[in-house]
Order: C-alpha cells, then sequence, then structure tokens
C-alpha cells in the first residue's frame, strides 16, 4: 500500500499527515479550523483515500500559516506516497456540480509543480473561514507534492458550495491520476522515463 507519514514543525506551526493512498475515504481531523475540516473530509472521501491530519498553529494570530502549512505537509506526503509514479494514470480530472455551483479540477503528477487557480467567491469568509487561504493550502501543496493543478469554478453564487464544488473535484482528480493504469504496468507514464 502506498502510504507516508510526515510531520512538519515551525516556529509557527506542528503539522503531522498520515496519507494512505488505497483507502476507504476515512479521515481524522484536527486542525482548529471546523470548515477547513469539512473541506479536508471532502477531499478523503471522494478521493477514497485515508486522512489523518493533526496540526496547531498561531490561531490567534492568523489562521494563514496552519492553513498554508497543512498543505505543504500533505503534498510532502503525497510526493513520498506516490514513491516514482510507476504504472499511474498520472492525469485526472473532475467536474464537480452542487446544485448553482459547479468546479472543474485537472491535476497532472508531472514532477513540476504548477497552481492555475481560477475561482470567485461571493463573500470573503465563510463562518470565520477566510477564502483567500484556498489558494494558498493549494500552493502549498502543488509546490511540495511537485504536481500541476489547473482549478477552475465555473459557476456559483453561494460560498460555501463553490468551496464544496472545488474540495471534492480535487479529491476526485487525484483519485483519478493515483488510480493505477493495468495497461502502463510498471512504466513510468512519461516519455522522459521520470516523472
Amino acid at each position: 500500500m502506498r502510504t507516508a507519514n510526515v510531520v512538519r514543525k515551525t516556529l509557527e506551526t506542528e503539522v503531522a499527515v498520515t496519507l494512505v493512498i488505497e483507502g476507504s475515504g476515512a479521515s481524522r481531523l484536527k486542525t482548529g479550523l471546523p470548515f477547513f475540516e469539512h473541506m479536508l473530509d471532502q477531499v478523503a472521501r471522494h478521493g477514497l483515500m485515508d486522512l489523518t491530519i493533526e496540526a496547531t498553529g498561531d490561531l490567534a494570530v492568523d489562521a494563514h500559516h496552519t492553513v498554508e502549512d497543512v498543505g505543504i505537509t500533505l503534498g510532502q506526503a503525497l510526493a513520498q506516497a506516490m514513491g516514482d509514479k510507476a504504472g499511474l494514470t498520472r492525469y485526472g480530472h473532475a467536474y464537480v456540480p452542487l446544485d448553482e455551483a459547479l468546479t472543474r479540477v485537472v491535476v497532472d503528477l508531472s514532477g513540476r509543480p504548477g497552481l492555475f487557480y481560477r475561482a470567485t467567491f461571493p463573500r470573503a469568509r465563510i463562518h470565520d473561514f477566510d477564502v483567500d487561504l484556498i489558494e494558498e493550502f493549494l500552493r502549498g501543496f502543488v509546490n511540495h507534492a511537485r504536481v500541476t493543478l489547473h482549478v477552475d469554478v465555473l459557476a456559483g453564487h453561494n460560498a460555501h458550495h463553490v468551496a464544496e464544488t472545488l474540495f471534492k473535484a480535487f479529491g476526485r482528480a487525484l483519485r483519478m491520476a493515483l488510480t493505477p493504469d493495468a495497461r502502463a504496468a510498471a512504466q513510468i507514464p512519461s516519455t522522459k522515463g521520470s516523472l
């Protein structure tokens, strides 16, 4: 099974992530940010990966460091769990609707970090969560997982719905990309021979 355990400690945060790619969608999340945990649960459930995240941070200052560092640590865990990526599908995509909201996410396990984020939210906060932090989470993730990620919010006027479609589509796109390709056997899915 492809698994990883990563701990990241800084003067601002301490984050521990356990990831099981071939999971059942179970999650145990403790970040001090209930809405963020709800979104991370969507990634686990729709990605069919088991995910444990425990994070403490300087929430009295702001949630920025905690959210970004969870993204960084999750990215490191995914990079570790993927190994050399032999036999993987490599590319994944998903369109996810929720009532009026619709988001498309496309991922390439390319070995090259890149985030192309086009999302507009109808308000700046969902409960006490700053929606700007979603981009910071994803940027931390792609830079350390070394993947290319395109996120396009195509419709939506309810901020919660928009965020939920984004995280569900992210989980589903990852699930597709991480799925073994039976026809590829143990080949690296690149003409370069490495990713």
